[in-house]
């Protein structure tokens, strides 16, 4: 009986023991990474992460086992199951297919070392071409394959044997992060090198775990979170990271400083502050007086310059102007000629079309001159239509030439409703407008009160405007709008001609009024058309804008004063 009672307490002894011993965990790590993790001079795994990890245990109740080794068999043993958790590694996006990483507990800043006396590589562009040596398996050499695939790689088991090939004069750079650097640097006493000024990349760098292991990653990311919010975390931050980082200069000692250095200054300060304010006043006061009269004289010379600048615009086109109306004259005369004789030489050819014709018939093809009658009866009438319709253009060209050119002597004392002279415009241009478009939307609002000028050479203006528009539409279904308004604010009437066309470039639309500016020289404008519009515009004391979106359609308005 005692015996049954025996054993049965020691099942449950057992059975307690089993509950209240706390779960094993395999860390795995670097055994040449410092300030990280690193094997101390007794053999002992030591380091940031080390100590990091073994209070993330402390408050989560692990048991850890903190094997440090080469970063190849580390992966390897991550990968087949003898390693439960990696304490370092670089964040990738490429890493993330094979590991989950926790919430990063600190940053890599990969850098390029190179010799002191050899500064060729400053970038990471200067690394084309180069022998790079990268530590075996690391995030750096996947960095490599990616950014560079024909870089020449030199790998090595550990990054303190990489800096060391670099010392020895071997190879063009090494990439090491540059707080590892620094610890190897003065460890290992190497004096050839050196890392570039900026560092190349930033990397997060946190636990990792076999992809799906979340529930052990859950545990490691509440220990870091719960070792912020006591403080710990930053304490063995401190002990670790921060005798190799720059330190802040305390407040304290910024003060204690600034004390000694202006105690001395401060009598001599004193004795003069008074003469110094005097002295400002002064110095303020003439200053703001010189730089009155320096925006003045730089206002000035703007519009000296200005006007200068219309001078001499002004006399290129009065002398264009001369030049128009002596020129137009010679060029209308024998143009008038050619059009006169191409209608002979039209009703010649349709005359005689039937008795060649007829020879044809009877005697085959024959000659005109150096080319077949069969050849010349397709392309002679087409030659002729292309030259008629080229005088016709010179024609063209020379009359707005003429009007751009010609003196203002209109009369513009006659009052005429706008409405009117739009709907005269719309009908003189409305074939050209349904060769375009069937969509013309005409509003006009009633009550327009009177505008004083010339009746004509406004329609002139609502003339071009319309052909304009017209001719800007590309395909079927666009529309034109126009539209009239009184602006009883401003004192004018309004009109506004809206298309769907394929609108204005931004950098086009301040020249649109220039004189021979166009944007339709591929289908014979000459630049004329507004230009002129604007003149007789500017004679009405209106004004003339244009809004644009490309692709989507123009806007132009016209605003003139009432009578």
């Amino acid at each position: 009986m005692l015996v049954a009672v025996f054993v049965l307490m020691a099942d449950r002894g057992s059975a307690s023991a089993e509950r209240n011993r706390k779960p094993r965990v395999t860390v795995g790590g670097d055994f040449n990474y410092p300030p990280y993790e690193f094997l101390d001079k007794q053999g002992n795994p030591a380091g940031f992460n080390v100590e990091l990890t073994r209070a993330i245990a402390e408050v989560m109740g692990l048991d850890v086992d903190i094997r440090l080794g080469p970063w190849s068999e580390m992966r390897e043993g991550l990968d087949n199951g003898k390693i439960d958790i990696v304490q370092g590694m670089a964040y990738s996006s490429e890493r993330t297919q094979e590991v989950d990483f926790s919430t990063p507990h600190a940053l890599l800043y990969q850098s390029i070392w190179i010799r002191r006396d050899d500064r060729r590589i400053r970038s990471l562009e200067d690394l084309h071409g180069k022998t790079v040596i990268v530590m075996r398996n690391s995030i750096m050499q996947d960095f490599m394959a990616k950014f560079d695939p024909s870089a020449k790689l030199v790998l090595t088991d550990t990054l303190a044997d990489a800096l060391k090939l670099l010392n020895d004069g071997r190879h063009d750079c090494a990439l090491v992060s540059k707080l590892t650097g620094k610890y190897l640097e003065k460890e290992l006493g190497l004096k050839r090198i050196i890392p570039v000024a900026q560092p190349i990349i930033t990397q997060s760098y946190g636990y990792a775990v076999r992809k799906g292991n979340l529930e052990l990653l859950d545990k490691f990311n509440e220990g870091l979170a719960v070792l912020k919010r006591s403080g710990q975390y930053q304490e063995i931050r401190g002990r670790w990271l921060g005798v190799l980082e720059p330190q802040p200069v305390s407040w304290q000692r910024v003060f204690r400083y600034v004390a000694l250095v202006a105690l001395p200054l401060v009598l001599i300060l004193v004795g003069t502050v008074a003469w110094s304010r005097a002295l400002q006043k002064q110095v303020a006061e003439r200053t703001r007086e010189l730089a009155r009269e320096v925006a003045e004289k730089e206002q000035a010379l703007r519009e000296l310059r200005r006007h200068q600048d219309k001078l001499v615009q002004a006399d290129k086109l009065a002398s264009l102007g001369i030049l128009v109306a002596g020129v137009a004259h010679e060029i209308n005369n024998p143009n008038g000629l050619i059009l006169l004789n191409l209608q002979r030489f039209e009703e010649t050819l349709r005359r005689s079309l039937p008795i060649l014709e007829e020879y044809y018939r009877d005697n085959g093809d024959f000659s005109l001159g150096r080319h077949s009658y069969s050849r010349l009866r397709e392309e002679l009438p087409h030659m002729l239509t292309e030259t008629q319709d080229a005088a016709r253009r010179i024609k063209r060209i020379v009359s707005e030439l003429k009007d751009f050119a010609r003196p203002d002597t209109a009369d513009m004392s006659e009052f005429f409703d706008l409405n009117a002279v739009v709907q005269a415009a719309v009908r003189l241009v409305d074939k050209s407008i349904v060769k375009s478009t069937h969509q013309l939307e005409l509003c006009y609002a009633e009550y327009l009160p009177r505008v004083r000028g010339n009746r004509q050479r406004v329609e002139q203006v609502v003339v071009n405007l319309l052909v304009n528009a017209s001719q800007a539409l590309e395909g079927q279904g666009k529309r034109i709008v126009v539209t009239t308004s009184f602006d009883a604010a401003n004192h004018v009437v309004l009109l506004a001609v809206q298309d769907e066309g394929r609108g204005i470039a931004a950098e086009d639309l301040p020249r649109l009024t220039d004189p021979f500016f166009t944007t339709k020289r591929e289908v014979g404008g000459t630049g004329l058309g507004l230009s002129v519009s604007a003149g007789i515009v500017k004679e009405h004391g209106g004004t003339l804008e244009f809004a644009s979106v490309p692709g989507e359609g123009t806007t132009v308005t016209l605003a003139l004063p009432t009578g």
